[in-house]
């Protein structure tokens, strides 16, 4: 077992931390953990060279309680990077760890082949991760109830896990009749059970793209202060979302090779759709990207251009991108009132904005790097001056249509 003094131990952290950026805030953080947590402990049972199992010791004897809680967990952290040290000479990031959806036995095998086929059709990532997320929990139900091959698969099987389905039965049924077609087209099974899919009764509601109008994303972009290097990224951030209307992934991903300073054109491939989109780097996202690049991005050999603002500066991810425009919008002067309140509600706005400027749908679709038009016209349900320009007139009824006698209405 590998151990080392405690006191050389935390050196070794020490420099890792300086070496690695992080602030001396932070580094002072760490020190007032262990200088009030393990040492001491230490020192009661009279030890100096550390091992994993003192650390895990300290650990079963006071970290036992509401390990959630910040406290408790930030001196688990500082407990974790001691052994990180100690046994790999570096210090691991925290990450957390992904949901697995295994699909294991005859029947995940051929499942595996549905997605390998998708994955050939250049279906996207989270498409894929959805269609697998639902053929695990089919598969975890048909085990359950004792089925282990696809031949004995019957209806009474998929009526049970769809009526176990709650929430987002929609993509469930999707899933499952795509799969089937798929088993029938290749010969695995002898019918495909769409005329079970199409009996099942699945209720979509209407909605209607959260947006907020010009004055209103004029006081969101005013609210955000660009006094500190925090401000400044998120500025960016924000811009990006309002003038061009790209989506937290493609925000988050953007690289120093996607932007031509020299043609004010920013060129990438959305995450989503695996579409190349062109769009004009206006002046006000270029100068708020050059401020955050020159004042506010620390030091890092990242070809990404957005990172997280404390230690180790990593590169930011896109569930990131939408939490801070999100605070952003709550934290202005603007009423949300039940408006989304994401990065997503700025794409709608764009979108509603460009429908108020009298912009075609085609030149919408391409701006937001949409692979179908339909998907754009979702954004008409938003435009209300334009649907009631469309709306036809209601003749008059004569008074006499209400006054006349006899019919089967009028006895």
């Amino acid at each position: 077992m590998k151990e080392l003094p405690i006191t050389q131990l935390i050196k070794d952290c020490l420099s890792f931390f300086r070496g690695h950026n992080y602030s001396e805030d932070r580094i002072r953080e760490y020190q007032c953990r262990w200088n009030n947590g393990i040492i001491p402990f230490m020192q009661e049972k009279g030890l100096y060279i550390y091992d994993v199992s003192i650390g895990l010791e300290y650990r079963n004897t006071y970290l036992t309680e509401n390990p959630q809680e910040n406290p408790t967990r930030d001196r688990i952290r500082a407990i974790d990077v001691l052994d990180d040290m100690l046994m790999f000479g570096a210090i691991s990031k925290r990450r957390t760890v992904p949901t697995v959806h295994p699909l294991d036995g005859i029947i995940g095998k051929e499942m595996k082949k549905f997605l390998l086929h998708l994955q050939n059709q250049r279906r996207a990532k989270s498409t894929l991760e959805r269609h697998r997320l639902h053929l695990s929990g089919f598969l975890m139900n048909l085990s359950t109830n004792g089925v282990n091959d696809i031949s004995m698969i019957s209806e009474p099987d998929i009526v049970r896990y769809v009526s176990s389905r709650r929430t987002d039965l929609p993509n469930c049924i999707s899933t499952l009749r795509s799969i089937f077609r798929f088993w029938h087209i290749e010969g695995i099974v002898d019918r495909d059970y769409q005329e079970l899919f199409n009996t099942i009764p699945v209720i979509k509601k209407e909605k209607i793209p959260s947006c907020y109008n010009k004055e209103e994303i004029v006081r969101i972009e005013e609210s955000v202060s660009c006094a500190n290097p925090l401000g400044k990224r998120n500025y960016a951030i924000l811009l990006l979302a309002t003038r061009l209307g790209l989506r937290a992934s493609d925000i988050a991903t953007l690289k120093f090779s996607d932007i031509n300073w020299d043609t004010s054109k920013i060129t990438l491939t959305m995450n989503k759709t695996g579409k190349i989109i062109e769009l004009p780097l206006l002046p006000e996202v270029g100068n708020a990207i050059i401020d955050y690049l020159r004042n506010g991005r620390p030091k890092s050999g990242s070809q990404q251009i957005f990172l997280c603002a404390v230690t180790p500066y990593d590169e930011i991810i896109s569930s990131g991108i939408s939490s801070v425009i999100s605070q952003i919008i709550q934290h202005s002067s603007v009423d949300t009132g039940n408006r989304h309140h994401g990065s997503h509600s700025m794409r709608h706005s764009l979108a509603a904005c460009m429908l108020t400027n009298g912009e075609t749908i085609p030149t919408i679709s391409e701006v937001l790097g949409h692979k179908k038009t339909q998907t754009t016209l979702t954004y008409l349900k938003i435009d209300l001056k334009s649907l009631l320009s469309c709306a036809l007139p209601v003749p008059s009824v004569d008074e006499s249509f209400y006054t006349q006698e006899g019919g089967v209405f009028y006895e």
